[in-house]
């Protein structure tokens, strides 16, 4: 990033619903709305977290026997990084000449019952700049997910800036926050579900509101949240007859989506509820004086006192401490001639 010529941009906040468990159907949607974001003048898009092929509402209504099918249909429905659904994505970036922030159920390689909530970020070159899993899957979610490692904690430098991502309840887990922070982000990509089946006193809406702004206003960066919307069809595979989930499913202010300043105020309305694409423009020259009252990275921190180390390993399932023996040369299939 040209620190002398500081990005300025349009954002889009992209608040919908998957076509649910139908991952080809709905990576269409997902392009058609890049498409849509890319003609409104976005630069950068950010979707919901789990977008494709949705999010495994029956953790919080069934019990785990009743839940086991589904987790089997989530699973067969998710995507294998590379894959030919992330290609799709890949080259939707590459043909608007966006960056992309989404989230996916990931397939483990090594094992049908790892599932990760992941998130992609795509270059406008349609380069996967970023493959991040979710650190701890937050309290119900622990029935189907499997937690990333901190390898992924990373910053990248894209042609809108500096740009970390978290997923949903990551946005309240500080040393995460920091870890992006200290790198140097400047833009910063919250993805979230619905959640009408949280505690009923609980207001997702604010929730993810008060999170961005807390983000936004300690780190003095930009922040675009995007949250997933529960369509019809979702209601009816969960809910059933059932009215009293039904009305559950379909409660108030369970999504907020919108673009959040260095200051922690929308930069314009936030959208709740409803599907549809919120735009914001973003300045990051604006990030500039807010830094110089408070700089948690720099001059407002006592690095003396505190430090924080991640580890930043991979963590793979096994490790082998000698070479894999050579295989075999491969032997000629016989002709018809030859037998």
């Amino acid at each position: 990033m040209d620190r002398d010529h500081l990005p300025r941009f349009t954002a889009a906040a992209v608040q919908a619903a998957p076509v649910y468990l139908d991952p080809a159907a709905t990576v269409d949607k997902a392009v058609a709305l890049i498409a849509e974001a890319a003609a409104g003048g976005a630069e950068l898009v950010v979707f919901p977290e789990v977008f494709v092929p949705g999010y495994p509402y029956w953790n919080w209504t069934m019990n785990p026997v009743q839940g086991s099918p589904w987790f089997e249909r989530l699973q067969r429905a998710s995507v294998d990084i590379p894959g030919p659904h992330v290609d799709r994505l890949r080259a939707a970036a590459r043909r608007h000449g966006i960056v992309l922030v989404i989230g996916v159920n990931e397939r483990a390689p090594h094992s049908l019952g790892v599932l990760y909530n992941t998130l992609l970020t795509i270059g406008p070159d349609g380069e996967l700049l970023g493959v991040h899993r979710k650190l701890v899957p937050t309290w119900a979610e622990k029935l189907t997910w499997t937690g990333g490692d901190g390898s992924s904690l990373v910053v990248h430098h894209t042609p809108v800036g500096p740009l970390g991502v978290l997923a949903c309840g990551e946005n309240t887990n500080t040393l995460a926050r920091f870890a992006l922070l200290a790198q140097g982000e400047l833009v910063h990509a919250s993805c979230y579900i619905a959640l009408p089946v949280a505690p009923a006193d609980y207001d997702m809406a604010e929730a993810i509101a008060v999170r961005t702004a807390a983000h936004s206003f300690e780190g003095k960066v930009f922040s675009v949240v995007a949250c997933s919307t529960v369509s019809p069809e979702i209601v009816d595979a969960l809910a059933g007859d059932d009215e009293e989930l039904r009305k559950q499913f379909t409660r108030p202010r369970s999504a907020l989506s919108g673009i959040f300043g260095p200051d922690g105020r929308p930069v314009t309305e936030p959208l709740v509820d409803e599907e549809g694409i919120v735009y914001g423009e973003i300045d990051l020259a604006r990030c500039i004086q807010p830094k110089q009252m408070h700089d948690i990275v720099g001059h407002y921190n006592r690095f003396d006192v505190f430090r924080l180390e991640v580890d930043n390993r991979p963590r793979t399932p096994v490790t082998f401490t000698a070479p894999a023996a050579p295989t075999a040369p491969a032997t000629p299939v016989p002709s018809e001639e030859d037998v």
